[in-house]
Parts: structure tokens; C-alpha cells; sequence
């Protein structure tokens, strides 16, 4: 009988294995694993444009300044020097200043150089100002902190620096700046940032519908739990959750929040996908990433008759909040309070991340399968253990009197074993992001 059974599942393994060669991410890391060798046509940013849209010492770009650091200060210990033989750094000071920057400021420019040199064979990347000991730049400048750098060509061919500044986009700088027409200026955040992680989809505190029209908040939800969704055909069901692609009680995270003239306000990271509409019903509604959400376009909400409507965006703002959260369904899409989103990120192609996840959801049908209800309870004991016993947010602590559907706390040692099993990114996520990024085309990831 054994072998009955893994004669069935062998087949099944080679069907996901093989389709894994088709890849997105859900909500998980973001850009970090390398640039692509091969040379593509990009989008050179204009003069004085920034990316993002924000100010640079914003939380949605690098953030606040922390400080001037001095040679003989304790945090110059935190930073390194850039000793990349692919790297001209032009050290006008002749004090290797320019090779002193943040760990995070490091990686990016090592990656930038790996870029440039893909992009224009036996052209190299070249830094005309890194860390900033003197005092020539503005008070509050995160040169002085290493977290900033100013960058052309070796050739010093202005022409080729709007795609140099695309370029670091793309190489994770928190904010570059086409600043002058000589030189490109880049920043990061802080190396011990929170904000500098990049996963969830979420806060905790938003709310879902289940089954029966109860309200939920995410970070209480449990694999088995069944939400309110969009289905295929375009109809309005209630969707069992399967997994959370990224579960993080403690992570700080960065979010956009839409607020629509319905009066529904909608949180998430910028690079969740949503369904938006500029026409408002006049085309079809696109999964496009949040951060290209504007005042003015629609979205789908739910009506409490089963059905959906248009609602107008009203305000586009940032905030900040911990715990980030993912949960993926079995339709793919969810409403969260009362928005229709989807359950991916990262890849602006809703329909290629369904289908990149249909062994996931193979596998998972299967489990119930073969082992019934004992792997369902499994997961739902370690989710709501993670829930329960990790960081609340302030927003979560006001209206923990209100959450009535939770079931009353693990053991420790309970606890302690479920946080063995738990990974905040779910491997599957991670493994499918690592094959993306050899397979698919960059221009479809978010910056």
C-alpha cells in the first residue's frame, strides 16, 4: 500500500518541481539576490527626478539622519571600507574617505558595479564622494553618516547617467537622485533600521470577513480560516487560506494607506499588488502595484449583498507599523477592510504568481488528503501561538478586549515549538524569488 502511495506522488513532485522554472514571490524579500548578466533596455530617470517620491530623509525613502560620525567616534567602528577592484573611487582627500560607508551602503554599490559593467562592457562605476569628514555638505546630509554616495562613470559620459541612476534603483539604493548633471546621488537606510525590511503585505491589525460575516483581524487568522474573496469568474466567495507566504509579529515595515470616498482605508506595502481602475469602470481593473496607486483611481470594494463596487481613492499617504502579514488563499485574492487585493507582491503579474503557486496548492491538497484534519491543526496551533505571544501593535492592544474569536493560549513549551517550525518567509516564496530572478524579466519586479 505504501508504494501505491508515493507511485501517485512522484509524478505530482516532478509536475511541482518542474514548474518552479516559472517563478514569482509572494509577499517575501525584497531586491537582494543579485543583477542579471545580460544587458535590457531601461528607462533612464530625467534630470532632478528622484526615486522614490518622497523626500530623501522620509520613512518611505532612507530616513532620518542619526548624525554626523567622526573618526574617533564609537559608530565609526560600524562602518566598512570598499575595497572592490570594479570600483574607481576618486579619494580627492587622499584619506580612503570615500571608501568608508554602511554595510547596507556597501552591498548596494558592489551590486551597482556588477550592473555597470553588464550594461557597458569595460566601463566602470566610479564614486566621487562617499563618507564625509570635512563638512562640505549640508547639516543633517547622510554622507556624514556613510549612509550616501555620489556616482558617475569612470568614462564620465553624462549621456549614460540617467540609466546609471535606473540602474541603482534597481541595485536597492533607498533613494537615488539624478542631483546634477555630473554626478548621480544615492542614499540607504540605516544599517540597523527596521524599515529596511522589505516583506510583509499587511499590519496585523487589518481585518478580514470569514465565514458566517465575522470580522477578523489578520494576525489572528489560521490556515483553514475561509475569507471573503473574488473568485475567477468574478464572484464574490468566501476562500479557505492555506498558508501565510510571510508571518512576522515583530517586523517594522513601511505601508501605504488608501483612503477611498466609501470611507474604507486600506494598508499595505508598496509592493502588494491591488486591483486599480483610472477609468473607475470605464476598463478593466489591473493587479499594478500599490505604490502606483493615485488619488482619483478606483478600486473594487464588497457590499454586504455579496457583490462588488467602484470607490474613488481619495488620499495616498505613508505610515509605519509592526507585524507584517501574508496570508495566500486558494483564489489567490482577498478583501482586506472591505478592499479587494491580491494574496502577491513583488512581480506585476497576478495571473503568472497563481499559476507559479498551483504546486503549492497541489501539495497542500494532497496533505489534507493523505492526513486529514491532523496537519490542519498543526498549523492553525503554531499560527495563532505566533500570534498570540508575539508584539501587538498599539492599534492590536486597544482592541484586544474585542477579538473574541481567539482560542485561549499555548503552553510555553508549546509556544517554543511552533517557533521552531516557523520561518517568517515561507520557503516555497523564497525558493520561487531565487529562480525569478534568473528566469524572468526585471522590468516586471517592483524598483
Amino acid at each position: 500500500m505504501k508504494q501505491f502511495w508515493w507511485a501517485r506522488l512522484a509524478p505530482l513532485g516532478l509536475l511541482a518541481a518542474c514548474t518552479c522554472l516559472g517563478v514569482v514571490q509572494g509577499c517575501g524579500p525584497g531586491p537582494g539576490y543579485g543583477m542579471r548578466s545580460r544587458p535590457r533596455k531601461l528607462t533612464p530617470m530625467r534630470y532632478k527626478q528622484f526615486f522614490p517620491n518622497f523626500s530623501e530623509n522620509t520613512l518611505g525613502a532612507s530616513g532620518r539622519a542619526e548624525g554626523k560620525i567622526s573618526r574617533n567616534s564609537e559608530r565609526f567602528n560600524q562602518l566598512v571600507c570598499n575595497y572592490n577592484p570594479d570600483i574607481v573611487f576618486k579619494d580627492e582627500e587622499n584619506t580612503s574617505a570615500d571608501r568608508v560607508m554602511t554595510k547596507r551602503c556597501k552591498d548596494c554599490l558592489n551590486r551597482l558595479a556588477i550592473a555597470v559593467m553588464n550594461q557597458w562592457p569595460g566601463v566602470h562605476l566610479r564614486v566621487t564622494e562617499a563618507w564625509d569628514e570635512d563638512g562640505h555638505h549640508p547639516p543633517g546630509s547622510l554622507h556624514y553618516e556613510g549612509r550616501a554616495v555620489d556616482i558617475t562613470t569612470d568614462d564620465r559620459e553624462t549621456k549614460k547617467y540617467g540609466i546609471l541612476a535606473q540602474l541603482a534603483v534597481e541595485a536597492g539604493f533607498d533613494w537615488v537622485h539624478y542631483e546634477s548633471r555630473y554626478h548621480i546621488h544615492c542614499s540607504v537606510k540605516a544599517d540597523k533600521s527596521e524599515a529596511v525590511e522589505r516583506g510583509g503585505c499587511f499590519p496585523g491589525w487589518a481585518r478580514v470577513t470569514i465565514a458566517g460575516g465575522r470580522q477578523k483581524t489578520v494576525s489572528s487568522l489560521a490556515p483553514g480560516d475561509r475569507v471573503l474573496a473574488l473568485s475567477v469568474t468574478g464572484q464574490v466567495v468566501y476562500s479557505q487560506v492555506l498558508l501565510f507566504l510571510h508571518l512576522d509579529q515583530e517586523s517594522r515595515s513601511i505601508f501605504l494607506s488608501l483612503e477611498t470616498d466609501g470611507g474604507h482605508r486600506l494598508v499595505l506595502t508598496p509592493h502588494h499588488l491591488m486591483f486599480l481602475d483610472p477609468d473607475c469602470g470605464r476598463s478593466e481593473y489591473q493587479a499594478q502595484f500599490a505604490s502606483r496607486a493615485k488619488v482619483g483611481d478606483c478600486v473594487l470594494i464588497s457590499t454586504a449583498g455579496g457583490q462588488t463596487e467602484t470607490s474613488r481613492i481619495m488620499s495616498v499617504s505613508l505610515t509605519e507599523s509592526v507585524g507584517v502579514f501574508a496570508p495566500l488563499t486558494e483564489v489567490g485574492t482577498l478583501f482586506v477592510d472591505g478592499v479587494l487585493v491580491s494574496s502577491y507582491a513583488l512581480l506585476e503579474d497576478h495571473k503568472l504568481a497563481h499559476w507559479a503557486f498551483g504546486p503549492l496548492r497541489l501539495l497542500h491538497s494532497l496533505e489534507q488528503l493523505f492526513w486529514g484534519e491532523t496537519a490542519k491543526e498543526e498549523k492553525k496551533a503554531c499560527t495563532k501561538t505566533e500570534t498570540q505571544f508575539g508584539t501587538l501593535t498599539s492599534i492590536d492592544k486597544a482592541n484586544s478586549h474585542k477579538q473574541d474569536n481567539l482560542s485561549e493560549p499555548l503552553t510555553v513549551k508549546d509556544q517554543e515549538q511552533c517557533f521552531l517550525k516557523i520561518s517568517h518567509v515561507h520557503w516555497y516564496a523564497r525558493l520561487l524569488y531565487r529562480f525569478s530572478c534568473i528566469f524572468l524579466d526585471s522590468n516586471i519586479f517592483h524598483p
